[in-house]
This record gives structure tokens, C-alpha cells and sequence, in this order.
């Protein structure tokens, strides 16, 4: 055993949606960590090139690609065969098909010894979202309940806020750019929201699937330096660009208007916004009992910090 009850010996690890935007963040930290890293491929040619790079950079890396299809229940089968543990990194689109997953966990026999499903955003057992954000959290709960059922060890991950998603614009949801001379705030911009770099994430979600500690646990990824509001955000990039930005504040009723008259994926992202930025749904306390905080768990990695992130931007 390592420090903290993490276990030393190197695990058997497929990623199912591993070219995907966490996916590749979390094949690369199980390589990197020294885990026997397999990527179940669809295509081993694809014709976007920053694919074909991508799946270069993982055999470079030493990760065995495996051909095979979420949709195809052969290929799915000898893939999990293989591996101790399975995390799903699947997008929104494939979310309720996980089901697909855990019929081939089941039927491979008793080798896979913890399932990450997809999830990677905040914790859809313990929201208050509104559409459509709202039936987006309860099709990941519902697979939680399904691996449950199935009575697969788990661990869940809640990532928070993609920083590559929010920190660029400096916290803006609207407009999805960084502000030039003024800045729109969801509410008050007093709520604090943690922010999580993507590569953070893997590292994280690869370290929480192979210890003892997290098994049927949900890890919430919460770095201390990494909750701040809003406010204090564009304070931070106000102080480092030397630039004062003009506050647009937006209501609470005027974004709840918004999500109502806005398409997808508009009010999609407005809704987690809301949840986030005006909820307070990223720092909502913990249960001791079902609940435990990655960076207390792994106090060795060194993380990236908004200000580190902010730093990158200049």
C-alpha cells in the first residue's frame, strides 16, 4: 500500500471515451501514473488529423488501443475483460447508453473491480438544476442507480467547472469570450465556484479509481485555492492585465428568462451556470459518510491554480 491506503501495484485500466475532451486527460494520466492503459477505439484511422495525433500520442505514450464500440456488445465484452477497472468518459449524447457497459461488465464475470461512469460536472445526485440541465442530471443519476443495482463497486467523480471552459472567458457564460471593457456576471458574483484544469481532472480521476478509499464513494475535486467568485476572478485578472472592467450584473430572473428562451446548447450551458454561479452548487458541503475531497486525498499533486491558469492567458 502506498501512503494514505492508495494501493501500489499497477491496475488494468480501459477508458471508454478516451478521445474525448476529458477522455484524453484521462488516458494520459494513466499512462503516465504507470497503469496498463488500454482505449477502446472506434476508428483506428479517423479522418479529423488532430485525431490521428491524438491516437499517435497515446501509442507514444504506451496505451494499447482496442477496436470496439460502445454499440457493439462483442467488442464491448472482450474489452472489459481485460481490465480491472473501466471509466466511462463518454459525452452527453451517450450518457443513458453506459447501460450497454454494465450489461457487458456483468456478463464478463467478476474481473472489473470498480466503474467510473461519465459524469465529470457537478454532483447529479445533489442538484437543484433547472432545464434542461435538470433531466441531463437525472439521466447521470439514474445510470448511478443502475451500476448500483447491478452491484458494481464504483467510485463517482464530480469534477466541478472545466477551467478550459470558464476560466478563458474569465468566468463569463455570456458572452463565451474574455472580457475586453466589461464583464457579465450571472447574479451578485459573490458565490464561490470551484474551477478544475482538465488535467487536473485526469490525474485526479485516475488516482481515485485504483484506492481502496474511494470505492463506492463519490470524490469531489475541490482544491481550496480553486474556489472563488466571480467577482473576485475579474478582480484577479484586473489586477494582473492592469485593466478595469465595467460590471454587467444579470439577475436571477432575467437568467432564469434566458435559459427559458434560449436554444440548445445555449440553455444548457445557462443552466449549469446558474447552478454553479448563482446556486452555489460547487461548494455545497459534504457527507461524511458517501463523500470524499480529492486534494485531502492526494495532498502530492500539485494542481493548477486559477492563478496559475489566469498566468497562462497573459
Amino acid at each position: 500500500m502506498a501512503s494514505g491506503g492508495e494501493e501500489t501495484k499497477k491496475s488494468r485500466i480501459l477508458v471508454v471515451g478516451g478521445t474525448g475532451y476529458i477522455g484524453m486527460h484521462v488516458v494520459s494520466a494513466s499512462a503516465r501514473l504507470g497503469h496498463f492503459t488500454t482505449a477502446l477505439v472506434r476508428d483506428f484511422a479517423p479522418s479529423d488529423p488532430a485525431k490521428v495525433q491524438l491516437l499517435q500520442s497515446f501509442r507514444d505514450a504506451g496505451v494499447t488501443l482496442l477496436q470496439g464500440d460502445l454499440y457493439d456488445h462483442a467488442s464491448l465484452v472482450r474489452a472489459v475483460r481485460h481490465a480491472d477497472v473501466v471509466i466511462s468518459t463518454l459525452g452527453a449524447l451517450q450518457l443513458a447508453d453506459q447501460t450497454k457497459l454494465i450489461a457487458a461488465i456483468k456478463e464478463a464475470g467478476g474481473n472489473v473491480r470498480r466503474l467510473l461512469p461519465s459524469e465529470f460536472g457537478l454532483d447529479p445526485d445533489h442538484t437543484g438544476a433547472v432545464e434542461p440541465a435538470k433531466s441531463i442530471f437525472a439521466g447521470k443519476a439514474s445510470i448511478r442507480r443502475a451500476v448500483e443495482a447491478a452491484g458494481i463497486p464504483y467510485t463517482y467523480v464530480v469534477s466541478n467547472y472545466f477551467a478550459g471552459y470558464s476560466l478563458t472567458t474569465i468566468g463569463q457564460t455570456l458572452p463565451p469570450a474574455p472580457p475586453v471593457d466589461s464583464v457579465v456576471i450571472l447574479g451578485d458574483g459573490s458565490t464561490k465556484v470551484v474551477f478544475v484544469e482538465e488535467g487536473d481532472i485526469g490525474t485526479f480521476t485516475v488516482r481515485a479509481a485504483v484506492d481502496p478509499r474511494t470505492e463506492n464513494k463519490t470524490v469531489h475535486i475541490r482544491p481550496a485555492a480553486n474556489a472563488v467568485s466571480h467577482e473576485e476572478l475579474v478582480a484577479l485578472w484586473e489586477k494582473k492585465t492592469g485593466k478595469k472592467l465595467e460590471r454587467v450584473h444579470v439577475p436571477e430572473d432575467a437568467v432564469l428568462k434566458q435559459i427559458q428562451e434560449s436554444g440548445i446548447p445555449t440553455n444548457i450551458v445557462l443552466s449549469i451556470a446558474h447552478a454553479a454561479y448563482i446556486r452555489g452548487e460547487t461548494t455545497t458541503p459534504l457527507d461524511p459518510a458517501s463523500d470524499v475531497e480529492a486534494t485531502e486525498l492526494y495532498p502530492d499533486v500539485q494542481y493548477t491554480t486559477v492563478d496559475d491558469y489566469l498566468n497562462r492567458l497573459l
